[in-house]
């Protein structure tokens, strides 16, 4: 059994196919076949059910593949540790998500970063907080932000802050909301997955009210400047709302939606990056609370 056998077993697992894991791999049909009835040989036991519409994996494959999986990230691991200089340098990639990355306090430790350490080449890739949980435990992201509630078991907390959540709007409506008011209101949100969203959501529910009057935005400044305008409300947290704005009125949660929980995670692995170490220093020192 060589680490090759294995990535073709997680490749077809993934593909659904033999031909889309060649593709993949760039192999030949043929061999992969090969290969693999070799593999179900030398283990004794068959670890793909095949048929016309493609091939799944059996009891015994799932749990073999769970274990190649386990091996191959502890190879790729194993071999980050032992290259890996003794300062913070080489790539970091760090998840964020739109909140986080246009606050304040965000800005200042990424701006200490840069400067302390210049040789670590640092990417920033935007998501919703369950996309950024996904990346990380698919190691395609170092570590990332998240803001509500996962299962925090596979991952390290590096920073948690609990952070207020505010209704904004727009300046030009006069103070206060009636009943009628939120019923037909339109709400500016963030994209499925962004727990801010999920928030004003659940509370239009259990008010009864339909949450059908959505206007779906991708950045923070197009959401504050449909605020602004009077086109909707929207629930955003303390970090990037700009109490001395005087284009927006900030209004109280109702207690259950009022706090959200943001943490930056990577995941729990003997080996720690220095380039991540130094990143959540950066983070904590820069922290709000």
């Amino acid at each position: 059994m060589e680490l090759t056998d294995l990535r073709m077993v997680l490749a077809i697992m993934k593909e659904g196919s033999i031909t889309g894991a060649a593709k993949k791999l760039d192999y030949v049909q043929s061999n992969v076949t090969a290969r693999i009835r070799k593999l179900e040989a030398e283990l004794g036991t068959q670890l793909f059910h095949r048929s016309l519409k493609g091939v799944v994996p059996t009891e015994k494959g799932l749990l073999f593949c769970q274990y190649a999986s386990d091996i191959l990230n502890m190879v790729e691991e194993a071999a980050v540790a032992v290259k890996e200089p003794d300062h913070p340098c080489g790539p970091l990639r760090i998840g964020v998500v739109e909140t986080i990355a246009s606050s304040a306090f965000f800005i200042h430790a990424l701006s200490e970063f840069q400067r302390k350490y210049p040789e670590v080449s640092l990417s920033l890739i935007n998501g919703t907080s369950s996309q950024n949980y996904e990346m990380v435990l698919d190691r395609r992201l170092d570590g990332a932000f998240l803001t509500g509630q996962y299962d925090i078991s596979p991952l390290q907390v590096a920073y948690e802050i609990q952070e207020e959540v505010f209704l904004l709007a727009s300046a030009l409506r006069k103070e206060g909301f009636s009943p009628l008011e939120i019923a037909n209101a339109t709400w500016v949100v963030f994209p499925k997955g962004c727990p801010l969203r999920a928030a004003n959501e659940d509370w239009l529910q259990d008010e009864g009210i339909s949450s059908k009057n959505l206007i779906e935005v991708s950045t923070l400044d197009t959401m504050l400047n449909c605020v602004r305008a009077g086109i909707g409300y929207t629930f955003l947290t303390e970090a990037v709302v700009d109490t001395d704005d005087e284009r927006l009125r900030i209004h109280p949660v109702p207690e259950p939606y009022r706090f959200l929980t943001t943490r930056l995670v990577s995941r729990k692995e003997q080996f720690r990056s220095k380039a991540f170490a130094a990143f959540a220093d950066c983070v904590r020192a820069a922290g709000m609370g």
